[in-house]
């Protein structure tokens, strides 16, 4: 049997090649093709469509990298052309099957109506000519280079537009009118399935034996020199085959039509702009033929751009949002990392996504859809839920390198304790295109299987976009009902979602993060990415503090407009291919311009914000947007300066190192740089393990085995150079004018150069350092060690609005995978009794592991990952001056950890006013933190305060609100109320592990709230 299938298929695959696929356009004819090549950035139809355009050679080469060229199509219907079975061939210069990757193009009407758009596997256009036979598009092509090529990972300076060169990368093809035989084209489409089911079939299996006898009897029935004329007998033959019923028993999966568009990734944010309006028009053309079809699409941010660069596509977008055959999912604003952005990034992403979809369609999205997040966050299910939503998707745990999901369809539970209905779709793929290869691997994959009965497929080409294709369609029809594969039906995420949990109420429970067990460079490539998203976030915070205080308190103009702005542009910068490093030079050119220009707003916000609070004057005050009490100023308020009394003292040591100390830290730093000794004077314990130092700076060969800029594999251990092996370049010591000491180390390393400050202020109960880096290497990672005295089973890493515990031995191949992690603001160490909080300002990338001590014993080391140098998708990733600050605090608590990474990020303000301005609210309450202060999005006026608890206790907390208000009432995350409005001051308030609860406060703005005047108690100068 073998013997005839491999027969039977070498000759089937022959004919396909040699007269099926030839035969589904029976006849050409060129169409005449102008060009006008844009002179640099993409410019509108209405541009285009004015200029001179010059005829075109065949087979002309064009289109250098990142360029656009317009192509003018015209000419005449052929006489006896049915324009119905006409179409427009476009071979742009395809050089690859995959579309998004390469040359890709969007047609218009002369009156700039879309019609659709041509990549590899969607080439035609549809004939659409006047009464007259007369054709007329223009097509706008975009000669997109494909920096991926194969995967080889090899540098290139095809990533950005400065570096790409000017030679045209692509030669234009047949261009022509193309008579299509339709009774042709649905044989193919039979004969694809049937040739995809016989190769997944049993050897034994007489449903294969009989496709196998009916294929070679459709061979037979074909005339080769007439497959026009015999194509419809042939089908005939093969209906018996595709009308066998599946078994009863088959698993069932929901089809539905999707195309991931990554918002950056190896082309530029503009570019993904482009691919919307592609994509989108294409399911728009297929919904026009198939009204089966549905299509499901993520990202309010793209559907923002359509709206705002192709406005009639959109409206038609919104036709079918309404006949709930265009779905929007996911209620994100982009389908962001959900690793790195801070606890209110991720709200905001669903704030955001969700209005956008309310507002424009009417639709409460339920479906959050990530299907390509690189690991997803402990803290998402209480933020997804608190969202309003109700189900969670992803496909990218079946990327891991070494351990397995145990689930497809389970209950994933967070650190708070809140569940969410997920699904992990078992075809282990979002860019499926429906074969039969699929489909099989799909329902033996489940794990599910006896327990439930159905799965979901996203189909469509994604990455770049492109979407689902009339074959994909027609694989899913024949599919649909087939002996030998599960049922397929076309349909939406809520069907799907809706029927699997009521199917399997009582789905198994998967607690904590999902670890995605590879891509764990991403926390560390690109880190002035990094850093601007840090410093955004904070200065957010800061914005809608000072901004929502100055409202209340001095009747300002709350910058809801611009705040929302710029928050979405943040929001963006937060996209899975952005925030991780893993995109084009070009992409993280652009956003660290964004991320200057959003600083400069948003600092100009923070000082007007600032300066309509404490009026004229010259007093010198400290804003303090933290939200505990510093140095006597209150939290999130403004109140006086007030010198330190503790001073710091230094020696030198007779080593030739320093020592310094204040009330509360003694710190010995050696010849060499290294801090070898962190005592504070609460325990008088030794915090630095003995043989070892607390800032290690080591550089270790980083070559991944692929995936350069997202990967970390654990290799990179084996081979490490230390920077503190021999003296330093240079090691100085000086007091700053506010009494801080600080030791200046200087080393260098090739062609790079590091200056490291270890400083110690006065009153501090932590060490500071602070790294200046050029940074020159190339596949190296830089890497910080911290080495404690401390016996720790794992680590305490903050994430959204809470931490997660890090194993530091390898017990388990799961515990061994999570050789590197990543960590919020801070992480914290500890044993009974004792700990050691170690905060940074924008660092994500960690590691934690037990290790032999000089003398016996163990010592547990954290390390920083700093940098990295990889090498792809861009070459020259992370070179040059870097800024980074950690800080290291012995004998803490889990609350000093938190307090630690609020202070490091959070620094306070110093300006001159006439008044100290008292807080909006007093939060009384041991480890709950007032995260957001913020005037409610609806424009209401009202107050919000977010909430959570932060050290995994209960917690209890004491509101008061210290303006004019009318009640208040508990919302859900979209300020939506959960409770009844109240008009008294809210009770104590009790708090679950983690619990995240936002409180909105009705605002009565008569009589207006005037700054208290605190002259009197202002000291002067």
């Amino acid at each position: 049997m073998h013997d005839d299938r491999t027969r039977v298929q070498a000759r089937l695959r022959r004919f396909i090649r040699e007269r099926l696929e030839p035969a589904v356009y029976t006849a050409h004819q060129p169409v005449t093709v102008e060009h006008w090549q844009v002179p640099d950035e993409p410019v509108p139809f209405s541009s285009a469509v004015a200029q001179s355009y010059e005829p075109t050679p065949r087979n002309w080469r064009w289109g250098r990298a990142w360029s656009s060229t317009w192509f003018r199509l015209s000419g005449t219907l052929p006489a006896g052309w049915d324009a119905a079975n006409t179409e427009v061939v476009c071979d742009l210069g395809f050089t690859a099957e995959q579309p998004g990757f390469q040359v890709e193009g969007l047609a218009y009407r002369a009156d700039g109506t879309v019609v659709k758009a041509v990549s590899p596997r969607s080439h035609h256009l549809p004939c659409v000519v006047g009464d007259d036979g007369t054709l007329l598009l223009y097509l706008e092509a975009a000669a997109n280079p494909d920096v991926a090529g194969t995967y080889t990972f090899t540098p290139t300076p095809l990533g950005d537009k400065a570096t790409a060169g000017p030679t045209p990368l692509y030669e234009l093809g047949t261009v022509a009118f193309a008579a299509r035989d339709r009774t042709a084209w649905e044989l193919l489409q039979d004969v694809r399935v049937l040739d995809g089911l016989v190769g997944r079939l049993p050897t034994d299996s007489t449903r294969r034996s009989r496709i196998l006898h009916g294929l070679e009897r459709m061979l037979d029935a074909i005339d080769p020199d007439d497959v026009a004329g015999t194509a419809a007998d042939a089908r005939s033959v093969l209906a018996p085959l595709l009308a066998a019923p599946a078994h009863a028993s088959s698993h069932r999966i929901i089809a539905v039509g999707h195309a991931h568009i990554d918002s950056a990734w190896l082309w530029p944010v503009r570019e993904t702009v482009r691919k919307v309006a592609r994509t989108f028009s294409n399911v728009l053309d297929l919904m026009d033929r198939h009204p089966q079809f549905v299509f499901a699409a993520s990202s309010a941010q793209q559907y923002a751009w359509l709206k705002q660069h192709h406005p009639a596509v959109f409206a038609r977008v919104r036709d079918r949002i309404r006949e709930g055959r265009f779905v929007p999912v996911g209620g994100m604003w982009v389908e962001s990392d959900t690793n790195m952005p801070g606890g209110e990034s991720m709200i905001r992403q669903f704030t955001h996504g969700k209005r956008f979809f309310r507002e424009e369609f009417g639709v409460d999205t339920e479906e959050v859809w990530l299907p390509d997040s690189f690991g997803y966050s402990a803290a998402l299910p209480q933020i997804v839920r608190g969202a309003g939503n109700r189900w969670f998707l992803t496909q990218k745990m079946s990327w891991n390198q070494v351990n397995r999901l145990p689930h497809h369809t389970f209950w994933w539970e967070g650190i708070d304790g809140t569940r969410v209905f997920t699904h992990l779709p078992p075809a282990d793929t979002y860019n499926s295109q429906l074969t039969p290869d699929e489909l099989l691997h799909a329902e033996r994959n489940f794990q599910e299987s006896g327990a439930a009965t159905m799965s979901l497929v996203p189909f469509g080409w994604g990455d770049g976009g492109g979407g689902p294709t009339r074959e994909m369609l027609a694989a899913a029809e024949r599919s649909r009902d087939l002996e030998g594969l599960p049922r397929v039906e076309v349909g939406s995420p809520r069907r799907f979602f809706e029927e699997a949990e009521a199917e399997y109420p009582d789905a198994p429970v998967w607690s904590g993060e999902m670890y995605l067990e590879l891509h764990r460079g991403t926390y560390t490539s690109q880190a002035r990415t990094k850093r601007g998203n840090r410093r955004s976030e904070q200065l957010l915070h800061e914005a809608e503090l000072w901004a929502t205080t100055a409202a209340v308190r001095a009747g300002a103009s709350y910058p809801a407009d611009d705040l929302r702005r710029i928050w979405e542009r943040v929001l963006l910068l937060q996209f899975h291919d952005i925030l991780p490093g893993s995109s084009i030079a070009w992409v993280h050119r652009e956003a660290e311009h964004d991320y200057a220009a959003i600083a400069s707003e948003l600092i100009g916000v923070i000082e007007r914000s600032l300066a309509a609070l404490v009026g004229d004057g010259d007093a010198e005050l400290v804003a303090n947007a933290l939200p505990t009490a510093v140095h006597g100023v209150p939290a999130l308020g403004i109140g006086a300066a007030r010198a330190g009394s503790d001073a710091v003292t230094w020696q030198r040591a007779g080593d030739g190192g320093v020592l310094m100390e204040n009330s509360g830290v003694r710190v010995v730093v050696d010849s060499r740089g290294r801090i070898v000794s962190l005592v504070d004077a609460a325990t008088g314990r030794e915090a630095v393990a003995p043989g070892g130092a607390a800032n290690r700076l080591v550089i270790h060969r980083d070559t991944p085995t692929e995936w350069d800029a997202w990967d970390i594999d654990d290799h990179y251990r084996r081979v490490a150079t230390p920077l503190d092996a021999d003296a330093p370049d240079a090691l100085e010591v000086a007091a700053s004018v506010d009494g801080t000491v600080v030791v200046t180390v200087g080393r260098s390393f090739a062609d790079s150069r590091f200056t490291q400050r270890i400083s110690l202020s006065p009153g501090s109960a932590a060490v500071d350092l602070a790294f200046d880096i050029d940074w020159q290497e190339g596949q190296k990672l830089l890497k910080l060690f911290v080495d404690l005295d401390v016996h720790a089973d794992d680590v305490q890493a903050e994430t959204q609005f809470g931490y997660v515990r890090r194993a530091t031995h390898e017990n388990t191949s799961w515990d061994a995978a999570r050789f590197e992690f990543c960590a919020h603001r801070w992480a914290y160490v500890a044993e009974p009794g004792y700990g050691v909080a170690v905060a940074n300002d924008s660092t994500y990338g960690h590691d934690a592991r037990r290790m032999m001590r000089q003398g016996g014993g163990r010592m547990t080391t954290l390390g920083l990952s700093l940098l990295r140098a990889p090498r792809f998708p861009d070459p020259e990733a992370d070179r040059g001056d870097h800024t980074m600050r950690v800080s290291i605090r012995p004998g803490a608590g889990i609350r000093d950890a938190v307090a630690e990474g609020h202070r490091l990020n959070l620094p306070t303000r110093r300006l001159s006013g006439g008044r100290a301005v008292d807080p909006l609210f007093d939060v009384d309450g041991e480890g709950v933190v007032a995260e957001t202060v913020k005037l409610a999005d609806d424009g209401s006026g009202d107050v919000i305060l977010r909430l959570y608890e932060s050290t995994g206790g209960r917690g209890t907390v004491k509101v008061t609100p210290r303006f004019s208000t009318s009640g208040w009432l508990l919302t859900d995350l979209l300020e939506r109320p959960v409770g009844d409005r109240s008009s008294t001051v809210p009770p104590a308030l009790t708090f679950r592990p983690f619990e995240i609860m936002t409180l909105r406060f009705l605002f009565t703005p008569n009589p207006p709230q005037e700054p208290r005047d605190q002259r009197a108690t202002v000291p002067e100068r």
